[in-house]
């Protein structure tokens, strides 16, 4: 059969069995067991076991649960409701400072937790009605709690950034590096976004009343419930990027302490341990189960030569490397819309990254492109992840619709920081390249 024509068809399939309903790892796994076995016949079996069980044999692997754990952890050790006490005291004096220390706090709890989803819910319940209660515009709060969780994909240790690293075969550690520069980008575009629409409008976010203004000694002592979170992070991160340890051993040592700040802030019971461990599970086998379905497809792509066929494609495409920069991150877009990021990453890599290496593109500086994508696949209606999250929260009294308006402006933000880092590879390359320049 012809490769056009045999590509159509399994594309088109799995499109068939996604619309149908069924999860995205069987549809695909599925898919691609039924065309190599139409392809090949028989012998087509070991290749799909090799294929599949290839990733598993990398111990760097085992991060990825020891960071779910920690994540997990770390959000009931109560690190949200203490950050946000710290903003209230120090920023309460300006006008949209709540919703602009809802970004600040993003921003940390995304250095400490990196799942957006250990955030969302907790920052949703405890901020939210704090800021609706001080008469906060509903929207512009919703919005900054959405788009600031969205943080955590991006500044590590990241869950995706890891994930893509190791999918793509540049250097974890790089990859945090990578995510540290455009998260605080991101992070002081929101916070800017915020000041100008309360400077120009304060009724949208009012500052506080002098009278529930606090001393600067209730001040300072706010700072104290987050430095052993902060430590433990920064030990992690520090040990990784100074080659002190590998990833899997940081991660470890990560989930350890995790457990031993819950016991310090006094929030450790065994209902909550139990949770942390069925959560972390549930999470972990999701992506278990959706690196067996890319293995398959992996060798579905070979056996079948479409990546060779996709990648002849794109380099059909008008302009040449940037034209087909443009083109991976507009479908990257496109499939935010209606898939969560993990199932992007799946479906996504084993297209684009052959693509972008045959061009020359540094796949760190991509990679960092791409996760800012799935930032807004996360709050792009109708179907991003923190959108029902936020729905799960604010319950039937606000309809999606409003929520989607309150989001659509931080999806435009996101937008316009993927074309600085396009226009700026160094926000992406510098930090990467300056430590491992100083470690040599």
């Amino acid at each position: 059969m012809n490769v056009g024509l045999l590509t159509l068809l399994l594309f088109g399939s799995l499109v068939f069995l996604l619309a149908l309903g069924l999860p995205l790892a069987f549809a695909m796994g599925g898919v691609a067991v039924v065309g190599i076995y139409f392809v090949m016949g028989p012998q087509s079996v070991p290749i799909i076991y090799f294929n599949v069980i290839a990733p598993f044999k990398d111990i760097t692997y085992v991060s990825i649960p020891l960071f779910i754990f920690m994540a997990y952890m770390l959000e009931r050790a109560g690190i949200a409701e203490n950050l946000y006490t710290t903003i209230q005291y120090w920023a309460g004096e300006i006008k949209g400072s709540l919703a602009m220390g809802t970004v600040i706090i993003s921003t940390i709890l995304a250095a400490m937790v990196g799942l957006s989803s250990a955030s969302i819910i907790t920052m949703g319940v405890t901020v939210l009605p704090a800021m609706i209660k001080r008469g906060y515009d509903r929207n512009l709060a919703m919005g900054a709690i959405a788009a600031g969780s969205t943080l955590g994909i991006l500044i590590p240790p990241s869950a995706l950034g890891a994930l893509y690293a190791m999918a793509a075969g540049v250097s974890v550690g790089r990859m945090f590096l990578a995510g540290f520069l455009p998260g605080f980008l991101i992070s002081g575009i929101f916070i800017l976004y915020i000041g100008i629409r309360c400077y120009l409008n304060p009724k949208l976010g009012p500052a506080m009343p002098p009278e529930e203004r606090v001393s600067q000694g209730k001040k300072l002592v706010s700072l104290s419930s987050v430095i052993l979170p902060s430590l433990l992070v920064a030990g992690v991160l520090g040990s990784i990027f100074l080659g002190i340890a590998t990833v899997t051993e940081s991660a470890a040592v990560g989930a350890l302490g995790s457990i031993l700040v819950v016991f310090i802030n006094r929030k450790f019971t065994w209902k909550n341990f139990k949770e942390v461990n069925y959560n972390t599970m549930l999470l972990t086998l999701m992506i278990m189960w959706m690196m067996v379905a890319a293995g398959s497809f992996r060798a579905l792509y070979v056996v079948t030569h479409a990546g060779d066929l996709i990648q002849v494609a794109f380099m059909a495409v008008p302009g040449g490397k940037w034209g087909a920069i443009i083109a991976s991150q507009l479908i990257l877009f496109i499939l935010g819309l209606c898939l969560d990021e993990f199932e992007i990453l799946i479906i996504a890599l084993p297209i684009f990254v052959p693509v972008m290496r045959a061009f020359g593109v540094d796949l760190l500086w991509w990679g960092i492109l791409f996760v800012i994508n799935m930032e807004a696949a996360e709050i792009s209606p109708p179907l991003g992840l923190n959108l029902f999250c936020m729905k799960a929260v604010v319950g039937d009294g606000v309809p999606m619709e409003q929520i989607w308006r309150a989001v659509m402006p931080f999806v435009a933000l996101l937008i316009l920081a993927i074309i600085i880092i396009m226009i700026f590879p160094p926000i992406a390359t510098y930090l990467p390249e300056a430590i491992i320049t100083r470690g040599r």
